[in-house]
């Protein structure tokens, strides 16, 4: 297969958002694709929890820059299979097994929020005459730095995953399934309404009067929430896993990441993931730039994608 037929007559995003592919351990691993097809590889990985439905919000960088975005779904997340046992490290494997399906033969690697340390773990494993680039967005720091800073919520989740995983995706099951029958509430209906008007004041946009009259706005929330929810659509086994390996030590030292092209993009008011951590971070990694965004916290970093798609595509 050539990096364009899938593409071929295809133009549907239902079609683009739903691909599988068979791994070598009989797995499924599920990816979407967006921005132009025939772009600039960028496997973009999804935070925590998140899933490869986020390709919709990167259609037009990618149109704009002429990059072709790659959106895995993370074992367990979506519809790609959970791996029992599952390390940061096996992750790698999962992409170059995809970029092998593809035919790709150098690609650049961001890693959002949960998806940085896989990122990384990227930078660690695979070739630098395949990657062109490594980047970490407001990426979960490692937790060897310290987590006196870290919010009590996160320390419980870790707690929960490491101690008693079976019963933390038990509750979180139940919690899933009501939220799902409040958002069908008129209640449930404005807050999703207020998410939508707050994601796109976060990315320095507005939603244009065209999409304000009531079926868009049914369209857009019934898009959201397919969103929201996909990262579960096999239950929140994968989010506890997840929850696990990115507070637990990566498998691998920082300090053996020899990838000369890694760079960190992060807010120095993120409260996810401290500007403290992030710091001891950098220090350990051997080639690495730091990018602090002053004043930023977690999500609103996210207005800054596109120039951080265009400095990691610059050398390719």
């Amino acid at each position: 297969m050539t990096d364009t037929a899938c593409y071929t007559g295809d133009t549907d995003p239902s079609q683009r958002y739903n691909r599988t592919i068979s791994l070598p351990d009989g797995r499924t691993l599920a990816w979407a694709e967006a921005g132009s097809p025939t772009g600039f590889p960028l496997f973009l990985f999804h935070g925590f929890p998140g899933s490869r439905l986020e390709a919709r919000g990167v259609e037009d960088i990618g149109r704009r820059h002429d990059v072709r975005f790659i959106l895995p779904d993370r074992p367990g997340y979506g519809r790609s299979t959970f791996q029992p046992g599952r390390r940061i490290t096996d992750w790698p494997d999962d992409v170059q097994h995809l970029a092998d399906h593809l035919n790709l033969e150098r690609y650049a690697v961001l890693g959002g929020s949960g998806g940085g340390p896989h990122a990384l773990a990227c930078a660690h494993a695979i070739p630098s005459r395949t990657l062109a680039s490594v980047g970490l967005l407001c990426r979960a720091a490692p937790w060897e730095a310290g987590t006196h800073d870290v919010p009590w919520s996160a320390r419980l989740g870790s707690w929960a995953a490491t101690y008693c995983p079976s019963l933390a995706t038990r509750v979180l099951n139940f919690l899933l399934g009501i939220a799902e029958r409040l958002a069908a509430s008129n209640a449930g209906m404005r807050f999703l309404d207020a998410i939508a008007t707050k994601a796109a004041s976060t990315a320095g946009k507005e939603i244009p009067e065209s999409e304000k009259n009531p079926e868009a706005v049914t369209a857009r929330r019934e898009r959201l929430l397919r969103v929201l929810l996909e990262p579960f659509a096999q239950g929140s086994k994968g989010f506890v896993q997840d929850a696990y390996l990115l507070t637990h030590p990566y498998g691998f030292r920082l300090e053996d990441v020899r990838f000369e092209r890694v760079q960190i993009w992060h807010g120095t008011r993120d409260w996810n993931s401290p500007i403290r951590m992030v710091r001891y971070m950098k220090e350990r990694l051997p080639h690495c730039d730091l990018h602090e965004l002053e004043g930023e916290t977690h999500f609103p970093v996210m207005k800054h994608l596109e120039q951080i798609v265009r400095k990691l595509i610059e050398k390719r």
